[in-house]
């Protein structure tokens, strides 16, 4: 195994429950974003995602990379369909199954229908596989606003993974991803409630907001600027009992 083509991260590999992407990977440039043109029936985004490198001295700094995401709605409802492509870059297998759970949670607590849809995600690295969770509460969310049609605003980012219960769960390395943020001039980042001992001490950045969030609802709101309906709890954990996600490398 080389720097150059394994990224490692997630809960199962250390203790930060991240995404950590090694240091070889060089981070995508805003242009990426502008790669994708809307399609009929569909709804395309480039997300941005806050991780974890190593540097060359095999130290631990922040990084921003981008996910493309594409949502449709089906006339059917057969189910929840998350297709995971397997080039330029991969989904490891825990990525793959935070970022399932996250969905579904985030489209029941938002009181949509996500057995109706299609959500298809590229990692636009070639050659490379992203571990980790906290990619999750980040896609999730904005699974949900592309489907409510709210717009991302591009200068937001959120890390963190959504719980059964509909709250936004702790990651670590949270320092790193803020120091990452202010540097591609994030005005706001949205991290966890609660805190993961192992960061120890920081600062907020000059000019940044960072916002300590509990709940998926507020997530939303700070993440888009736009409220959730009110909805009585879910008389089950959402994500859990439903019909599982079908997934599809394409």
């Amino acid at each position: 195994m080389t720097p150059t083509n394994h990224i490692k991260a997630g809960a199962a590999t250390v203790a930060w429950a991240s995404v950590i992407l090694l240091w070889a990977l060089q981070p995508a440039t805003p242009a990426l974003a502008d790669r994708l043109v809307p399609a009929p029936f569909a709804r395309q985004q480039v997300i941005p995602i806050l991780g974890i490198t190593l540097d060359h001295e095999w130290q631990p700094v922040g990084i921003v990379v981008h996910v493309e995401l594409e949502v449709e709605n089906r006339e059917d409802h057969e189910g929840l369909r998350v297709r995971f492509k397997s080039a330029p870059g991969r989904f490891s297998a825990l990525s793959q199954h935070a970022v399932m759970q996250a969905i579904l949670r985030s489209g029941h607590r938002a009181g949509l229908l996500p057995d109706s849809w299609t959500v298809t995600l590229t990692f636009p690295y070639e050659g490379v596989t992203v571990y980790g969770d906290s990619l999750s509460a980040m896609v999730g969310l904005s699974v949900v606003a592309l489907a409510r049609g709210d717009p991302l605003p591009p200068d937001r980012v959120i890390t963190g993974t959504i719980t059964s219960q509909g709250e936004i769960g702790p990651v670590g390395g949270v320092p790193y991803k803020i120091h990452a943020a202010y540097n591609w001039q994030f005005h706001r980042v949205l991290i966890p409630e609660e805190y993961d001992v192992t960061d120890g001490d920081w600062q907020t950045p000059f000019l940044m907001q960072v916002s300590p969030v509990g709940t998926l609802r507020k997530a939303y709101y700070g993440l888009t600027g736009h409220p959730l309906p009110s909805l009585p709890e879910p008389a089950f954990p959402v994500g859990e009992g439903q019909q599982e996600p079908v997934e599809g490398p394409i």
